[in-house]
């Protein structure tokens, strides 16, 4: 009876530590995929200005592909796409270089 307890301890302590063991798959580096410009030219720009002229992810011109804001700090900034300006949210100082 001894011997089943400590097996199933044992078996429960291992299950434990290799369950808590697993790392989560990180994202190192962020990719930005865009649509086409095709597509891009039928999207609707909005008519908002920004302080930036460039999208502070992917480069692109803000004149050319604004289709997002985001507001930090009572400055209004320019994305070419949601995804840009979710990335920019998940940490603004990195990317705000005045």
């Amino acid at each position: 009876m001894k011997n089943l307890k400590n097996i199933i301890v044992l078996s429960t302590l291992a299950v434990s530590f290799f369950s808590c063991t697993k790392e989560q798959p990180k994202q190192e580096n962020f990719e930005v995929k865009h649509v086409s410009h095709e597509e891009m030219k039928t999207a609707t720009k909005l008519d908002v200005a920004v302080v930036n002229e460039l999208d502070p992810i992917c480069g692109m011109k803000t004149a050319d592909h604004l289709s997002s804001t985001a507001t930090y700090k009572g400055k209004t900034y320019g994305f070419c796409s949601s995804m840009c300006k979710d990335e920019f949210l998940k940490n603004p100082e990195k990317y705000i270089h005045e």
